[in-house]
């Protein structure tokens, strides 16, 4: 049944698809038979192509980048089902991007399937009243974020108390910071938490293709 959808899947704000993270969950869910196609958001290739840091593009544009990306595949596959998700900022911009398409009303029945967010960044570092997930009350697209329990943009305490849509499922990453990387103390391991994120997702999405038999 994974092999009817099609992720895909961005990075965060200062490291681009080709971080360790990145490639090591992109393998483990091809491996496992889920399509994932990793992509870069355009100040990203900049970066990659210059050498030279720069900051993200502001939020519109990097959703207008994200929605160009769904439209490219659907055209590509039009028979596959398209999950969009992102690790901390790209699953910001995945998830804004479906509140924008439902709020517009011009979100198709099949146009988007589920949001997966890894590490959502709920507010900046030590910067709890910069909160950034309002738009997550009302999503009704099926949401899964998978969050550090000590990740310093929301951590399990923090977000247990969020107000969060019925369509959002939140599955916390054992002692994970913003990385997922626990403390070596803890007894888990960061290749652990890796393969726990994957098998998660691989979860979600087989769960998504049961609701879609039972229709």
């Amino acid at each position: 049944m994974l092999q009817q959808y099609i992720l895909l899947l961005t990075h965060g704000a200062g490291a681009g698809i080709e971080s360790e993270f990145m490639k090591s969950i992109v393998f483990k869910l091809n491996a496992a038979g889920l399509e994932t196609i990793p992509f870069e958001f355009p100040y990203m290739k900049i970066m990659n192509q210059t050498g030279k840091r720069r900051p993200p593009d502001r939020m519109p544009k990097l959703i207008e980048a994200f929605k160009k990306e769904v439209k490219h595949y659907q055209v590509l596959y039009p028979k596959k089902k398209i999950i969009v998700g992102g690790k901390s900022m790209g699953g910001r911009v995945a998830s804004l991007l479906i509140s924008q398409l439902e709020e517009g009303n011009d979100k198709k029945p099949d146009s988007i399937y589920a949001c997966i967010c890894l590490g959502f960044p709920f507010h900046p570092p030590k910067k709890r009243e910069k909160y950034r997930g309002a738009h997550l009350e009302n999503i009704k697209t099926l949401t899964l974020i998978l969050q550090g329990d000590r990740d310093t943009m929301g951590c399990k305490e923090e977000v247990k108390k969020y107000k969060l849509a019925d369509s959002i499922s939140i599955k916390f990453i054992p002692d994970g910071d913003h990385s997922f990387k626990p403390r070596v103390r803890s007894g888990y391991t960061l290749e652990g938490n890796v393969s726990m994120i994957a098998e998660s997702i691989i979860n979600f999405v087989n769960a998504l293709s049961n609701q879609v038999a039972k229709k």
